[in-house]
């Protein structure tokens, strides 16, 4: 296929991570980038050999070699920058979180006409073992779902040698903590591996910031949470358990499981070596366990994934692995767990 020409708009961590891998890709062109910050641009253009560097959204918008956009940068005013780019006929992959709110996601929506547009928080699901959860969870063999469960557990490392990112632990700037960080890959991932079925309705959740001894490991005045837990009701009687935390006085604990009343599946949502799924079956003899895949996930390699899914997606008109639609149901659920937290009450999800 010919490759998409691509426009990366934020050039900090994530967005070079973009710029790297579409420069290495069969199937992108980086054509352009823009960074408020202008030499920052520019050195990210010319090592990757990028021929535009722009110190605006604007000036990228009007470039006629840019079809499809990033956005790379914080949250906040994100969706603004989505609307323009629709204005400007490109086509747009939003970083996660989608949005701060699902208002905004919905005017994406409403905007979007018959571009492509998707959320970066597929990351996981193009893995090859996330495709072959999900392969083997919506044919059916675990019967009728009952428990899905997403937990994952950091504890605090050693302390950062460089200030931490103001953004990261920040209402206005990023939406909020630890949930929309990390926890918009587990809803996403998931909900995807159940082939988006669940259906969300009431939700009860508690919020936590860091802890005063890992006070060090957060910029100063952040003020969102670094550690939260869900109970998520469905339709058809199905519950979603679901915690994410980082700087937390615990060794590190993780584990995804879709649990149902014919069997269940244990599996590990982030890439790494010698990775296992292991299918729980009930039989007549009892549950007996075996390992339905197994191999080696290589970290970065989600990266590539998410950007060619896109790439492809835009090629063949037709939506990538998280649309915008199903990034909303991620946000209203996200919203929910934060009102929930806030009101210290069961949230129900219309």
């Amino acid at each position: 296929m010919e490759p998409v020409r691509l426009g990366v708009l934020g050039c900090g961590v994530i967005g070079r991570k973009h710029v790297q891998v579409a420069a290495d890709s069969p199937l992108l062109t980086p054509v352009a980038v823009a960074d408020v910050r202008e030499t920052v641009a520019h050195e990210v253009a010319e090592q990757h050999g990028v021929a535009q560097a722009y110190n605006s959204a604007e000036a990228l918008f009007a470039d006629p070699d840019v079809e499809a956009v990033v956005l790379a940068l914080p949250t906040a005013g994100r969706y603004i920058l989505a609307l323009q780019a629709f204005a400007a006929g490109k086509h747009v992959l939003v970083e996660k979180p989608i949005g701060m709110s699902a208002a905004e996601v919905r005017q994406m929506i409403a905007a979007r006409g018959d571009l492509i547009s998707g959320c970066c928080s597929s990351r996981m699901r193009g893995l090859e073992s996330a495709k072959a959860a999900t392969e083997f969870i919506t044919s059916g063999a675990l019967g009728n779902l009952r428990v899905v469960r997403s937990r994952a557990l950091r504890g605090a490392g050693e302390p950062p040698q460089n200030p931490p990112p103001p953004w990261r632990l920040n209402k206005a700037m990023n939406g909020g903590g630890i949930l929309v960080n990390w926890g918009c890959y587990d809803l996403d991932y998931v909900l995807g591996i159940t082939g988006w079925a669940l259906r969300p309705r009431t939700v009860l959740a508690q919020t936590w910031n860091v802890p005063e001894a890992f006070s060090a490991y957060a910029a100063p005045g952040s003020d969102a949470e670094a550690h939260v837990t869900a109970l998520i009701r469905c339709d058809d009687n199905i519950a979603l358990n679901f915690e994410r935390a980082e700087f937390v006085a615990s060794a590190t604990d993780e584990a995804w499981q879709v649990l149902g009343d014919r069997g269940a599946l244990r599996l590990k949502m982030t890439p790494g070596a010698s990775k296992q799924i292991w299918h729980d079956a009930a039989t007549p003899r009892g549950v007996v366990s075996e390992v339905i895949w197994q191999g080696d996930e290589a970290p970065g390699s989600e990266h590539v994934y998410v950007l060619e899914n896109f790439a492809q997606a835009v090629r063949e008109q037709r939506a990538p692995r998280t649309s915008l639609e199903q990034a909303l149901l991620v946000q209203q659920l996200t919203d929910a767990i934060y009102a929930s937290a806030a009101g210290r009450a069961a949230v129900t999800i219309a």
